[in-house]
């Protein structure tokens, strides 16, 4: 099993990235954090800090491509990092998948897509030459089949799952373990105000120790909870217009 010390964590603020952080932070663990609201960041920080672990964190953009990658960098000289969790994400679609205006899709793959590779990208490199370390790309459960809303955060998803579970048959060669985390309904921002209802919601403590454990064990996909999993393996079992019909299309 993997024990991981030197941790980036994106989207750290709230939801599943700050119950994640807390749950790494301990003596000895250096945490690199990131997130939008400033004032939770740093109440974030600080829990983690009270805990024994060095942080550094920041409001710093993952969309900000050169200025997040010299961050990263110079995070990884202090505290070479063994852990990354591309976890930062939106939504932000309107009732009609916002259509009406792509300026919304073109965000949200700029944050959910980009914001992954600016990621990983600027660190994959020394991990591999260290030839240890774990990748955790945060997609969700609703990047398996087109739904009847946000359809530009099902769609980012779904590039950032098939991508992780691509690359990881390649960075095994060196060593690095890729894990893809397909979460359902978790108590988060994005949640918060969903005008749709919600089976098996999860809080976000619940859905970090479901993710350290997989993470733990690089399992190549950590999708949860049982029942939301169950429901979306009936839709992809079901031929594609069957499924469709049954969500009203």
């Amino acid at each position: 099993m993997n024990d991981f010390s030197s941790i980036v964590i994106t989207g750290a603020s709230s939801g599943i990235g700050e119950a994640l952080a807390l749950d790494y932070a301990r003596p000895g663990a250096a945490l690199a954090l990131t997130g939008r609201d400033a004032g939770r960041l740093e109440a974030v920080a600080q829990a983690c800090r009270a805990k024994g672990a060095t942080v550094v964190a920041d409001t710093i953009d993952v969309v900000d491509r050169d200025r997040f990658a010299a961050w990263l960098t110079a995070f990884d000289d202090s505290h070479p990092v063994d852990l990354i969790v591309a976890n930062a994400g939106i939504s932000i679609d309107k009732d009609n998948s916002s259509l009406d205006d792509f300026a919304r899709v073109r965000q949200t793959f700029d944050v959910n897509v980009d914001g992954v590779f600016n990621t990983v990208e600027p660190l994959l490199a020394r991990l591999m030459a260290r030839r240890r370390g774990q990748i955790a790309i945060v997609s969700s459960l609703a990047s398996f089949i087109g739904l009847p809303y946000s359809a530009s955060y099902n769609a980012s998803k779904a590039a950032v799952r098939v991508w992780g579970e691509s690359i990881r048959f390649v960075l095994k060669k060196s060593g690095i373990g890729v894990s893809v985390v397909c979460p359902g309904f978790v108590v988060s921002r994005i949640t918060a105000n969903a005008p749709f209802p919600m089976p098996f919601l999860m809080t976000a403590e619940r859905a970090s120790a479901i993710i350290r454990r997989g993470l733990a064990r690089n399992h190549a996909r950590i999708a949860f909870p049982i029942g939301t999993k169950a429901a979306v393996w009936l839709g992809l079992c079901l031929p594609g217009r069957w499924t469709s019909r049954l969500m009203g299309a």
